[in-house]
């Protein structure tokens, strides 16, 4: 099992940035294929975006290609999201979300460990 935790959500306008960050716990981080998942309010949690364990593979929603770019860090355990061109369609609280099982997921249920999330608003 590995620890998340979100950081660097906010408020920002319409058609700004943000990058959110998510640190894990343990020394076999690069054993976790890593994803980005959002629930917005009323609706149900979903993929936006996961990378490969060490080749980077990458892969995202079509909603947020050519917007959101995920990288990761595995020697500071770490994965990122970053958001341009921001809309007030991605206000969400989004998590990071740790897969140990073999391959890459773009689902949600594909996922085993889950961060507490954080919360990016985007005004109109």
């Amino acid at each position: 099992q590995v620890q998340l935790v979100e950081s660097g959500g906010g408020l920002v306008q319409a058609g700004g940035s943000l990058r959110l960050s998510c640190a894990a716990s343990g020394r076999t981080f690069s054993r976790y294929s890593m994803g980005w998942l959002r629930q917005a309010p009323g609706k149900e949690r979903e993929f936006v975006a996961a990378i490969s364990r060490t080749r980077g593979n990458t892969y995202y929603a079509d909603s947020v290609k050519g917007r959101f770019t995920i990288s990761r860090d595995n020697a500071n355990n770490k994965v990122y999201l970053q958001m341009i061109d921001l809309k007030p369609e991605d206000t969400a609280v989004y998590y990071c979300a740790a897969r140990i099982r073999p391959g890459d997921s773009v689902g949600v249920v594909g996922y085993d460990d889950w961060g507490q999330g954080t919360q990016v608003t985007v005004s109109s």
